[in-house]
């Protein structure tokens, strides 16, 4: 029996991850990984990298956020307090749904996951105070394969839920897409 629900998402390879749970007067059990179960929602890496964000006010933006070949990397993004909405943007070259962009609530009480592959931005607005995030990495962060989008770049047109009322400069620095951009090889 599998622990996770897979839903397919618009966008070819980014799917969702909706985790089952045991749970009795105790409490309960999540299963956050499982590298055999969750072939079915395509993630076929290693775990390389595990981070764990806060961020501390509604409204906020983190990202959006990717990386290049070498180290093109896959994203499984799992909120552990609060919620967020995640936002993940196709900027695989030659994709039928090049900068293209899908978003869920993800959250602690949905127990949603957002299952990234390489080739896609990555950012989040957070809907609740303090909410926390656990990010496995299938690669580890290079400075040098790091790139970004503008949160408000007017090409992805992303529909953020609240206000954006928290940016780093690093964040609000990216360059807006032009015609020029012609994504991500992998």
């Amino acid at each position: 029996m599998s622990r996770f629900n897979i839903i397919e998402t618009p966008i070819k390879d980014l799917v969702v991850v909706q985790r089952k749970v045991l749970e009795d007067d105790r409490g309960f059990l999540s299963r956050l990984f499982c590298q055999e179960a969750l072939r079915d929602a395509g993630w076929h890496w290693p775990v390389c990298q595990i981070n764990h964000t806060l961020t501390r006010k509604e409204g906020v933006v983190r990202g959006m956020h990717y990386q290049v070949p070498p180290k093109a990397e896959a994203k499984l993004v799992t909120c552990i307090r609060g919620a967020v909405w995640d936002v993940a943007v196709d900027l695989r070259k030659a994709s039928p749904t090049f900068l293209k962009w899908h978003a869920e609530e993800i959250s602690a009480c949905n127990r949603k996951s957002m299952c990234i592959p390489p080739g896609f931005a990555h950012g989040f607005q957070v809907m609740h105070d303090e909410s926390q995030l656990i990010y496995l990495h299938s690669q580890v962060y290079d400075t040098s394969c790091e790139r970004g989008l503008n949160p408000n770049d007017p090409i992805l047109k992303i529909l953020w839920p609240h206000k954006i009322t928290g940016l780093s400069p690093r964040d609000a620095g990216h360059a807006f897409l032009d015609v020029c951009f012609e994504g991500v090889s992998l």
